[in-house]
């Protein structure tokens, strides 16, 4: 069963679709604001599930990389067959997924928000355990409870597999490989006080995007939930004049 707040949506609105990501162990709701401030600009906006997530993280254990990357895919597949260009949107994993995407797909532009294409150093991942230790051993994974936020925001995986860690680490060298193949139009959202990807992970999609047209924005004090948390109308708004550019609207 899919906990509330997990489900996809989609909010028709434009000629413009914007394909919403969301990242390891999350939900849809954590893009739902998001998703209503794009639609309110005009653009449709649809927001997969990812396989394994918002329903145990027993189901997410049997799912990988490739699986993750197939949700986007249909997501995509369904988004262009009803808009006439898609810009793809991830947050966290979720933005790396959009860069596979951008390289695989035809879209107009990226918008990626903390991808991790460097861990943390607090996340501990040199610790991570060989992969056939991994089988059936979960971890906690502890989050502060957020304020003001979409039903099911606050009720993400409390644990994860350990095996699907391994997966998002074949995920994240997949997607640095990716960065020069790049050549979209791309936006670069990044916390300060980000302890999940680290801040050189935009220093690094700054300098190394095969694109010509490419921004970094910076959050001074934002950690890495930046599009919930305190905060997020300055995300909302850069999102919002990167798509007016592309739409040729600004």
């Amino acid at each position: 069963m899919v906990i509330a707040g997990a489900e996809p949506f989609i909010l028709p609105a434009g000629r413009t679709g914007v394909l919403l990501l969301h990242g390891f162990t999350g939900v849809t709701a954590e893009l739902r604001l998001l998703g209503e401030a794009l639609a309110g600009g005009g653009c449709t906006v649809l927001a997969p599930r990812l396989a394994g997530h918002g329903t145990s993280p027993e189901d997410m254990a049997r799912m990988g990389a490739e699986d993750w990357l197939d949700s986007a895919r249909d997501g995509y597949a369904l988004l262009s067959g009803i808009t006439d260009r898609v810009v793809v949107c991830g947050h966290s994993m979720g933005g790396l997924l959009a860069l596979l995407l951008a390289v695989e797909k035809p879209v107009l532009g990226a918008i990626l928000l903390a991808a991790p294409i460097f861990i943390a150093q607090e996340q501990g991942v040199e610790h991570l355990p060989p992969r056939e230790y991994c089988e059936g051993v979960y971890v906690p994974k502890p989050r502060r409870k957020l304020k003001n936020v979409p039903e099911g925001v606050n009720d993400t995986y409390r644990k994860m597999p350990l095996l699907c860690v391994h997966e998002l680490l074949t995920l994240v060298k997949r997607a640095r490989e990716a960065v020069p193949r790049v050549t979209v139009p791309a936006l670069i959202l990044q916390g300060l006080q980000d302890h999940t990807a680290s801040p050189e992970s935009a220093i690094y999609l700054e300098k190394y995007l095969g694109s010509n047209e490419k921004r970094l924005v910076w959050l001074e004090g934002a950690g890495h939930m930046i599009p919930v948390a305190d905060g997020r109308e300055h995300v909302f708004k850069e999102a919002l004049e990167f798509l007016g550019k592309l739409n040729g609207t600004n």
